[in-house]
């Protein structure tokens, strides 16, 4: 249904836009104008009219995927385990999921924040626009993703993951049919969640 709207939606305009530049030549024909400026000068208002936030949106989501996006480890669990001898083994996953690829973790206040707790000693905590009343769109419609691995005793990062994305269905907060400005992350995200993934499943417990 939702498709058919949209292809419906994008036709008519389609028909609107033929007509205006029509018209255009038209116009520009009868007071001895330009037909080709006129025309062109049509399309392009018609185009941007919906678009003119197309080309900045992507630029910018490029512009922080290379700068920023990635997987990054900062202690690794063997590391951690030498630095505190005997703790891991005795730590209980919290998640009730059966499914170890997509844990139901609880949420518990940490610090102010709210934070998925991975067990007594480990938490996963998010940081974008949807967890936190401080975060906005970086420009036009680029969100922020951060997900860190946090040593819930001593405040410490262990791992992080960014990603970006443009759109979420949502432009200012209200649904939107434009779904060119959607993107769901970073060219490579997968292979960082996989890695964050492979990463966290050392620090669940058992």
């Amino acid at each position: 249904m939702i498709g058919l709207i949209v292809f419906g939606t994008a036709l008519l305009y389609l028909v609107i836009s033929i007509g205006v530049v029509r018209w255009a030549i038209r116009y520009a024909r009868d007071n001895g104008r330009s037909a080709k400026r006129w025309g062109w000068s049509a399309a392009l208002v018609m185009y941007l009219i919906p678009f003119w936030d197309w080309l900045p949106t992507v630029a910018t989501h490029q512009y922080y995927c290379a700068k920023d996006s990635g997987f990054w480890v900062y202690k690794t669990a063997d590391q951690w385990k030498a630095e505190n001898p005997g703790v891991m083994e005795g730590l209980v996953d919290s998640s009730p999921s059966p499914y170890g690829q997509s844990p139901n973790w609880p949420t518990e206040n940490w610090r102010g924040k709210k934070i998925a707790s991975i067990n007594k000693r480990f938490g996963m905590l998010y940081k974008n626009h949807l967890s936190s009343s401080e975060e906005r769109e970086l420009f036009l419609h680029v969100w922020r993703w951060q997900t860190e691995l946090v040593d819930k005793k001593t405040g410490e990062v262990l791992a992080r993951q960014i990603d970006f994305s443009t759109g979420n269905g949502l432009i200012g907060g209200e649904p939107t049919l434009r779904f060119w400005l959607h993107s769901d992350g970073c060219i490579g995200r997968r292979d960082s969640a996989t890695k964050f993934g492979e990463f966290i499943k050392q620090f669940r417990g058992k």
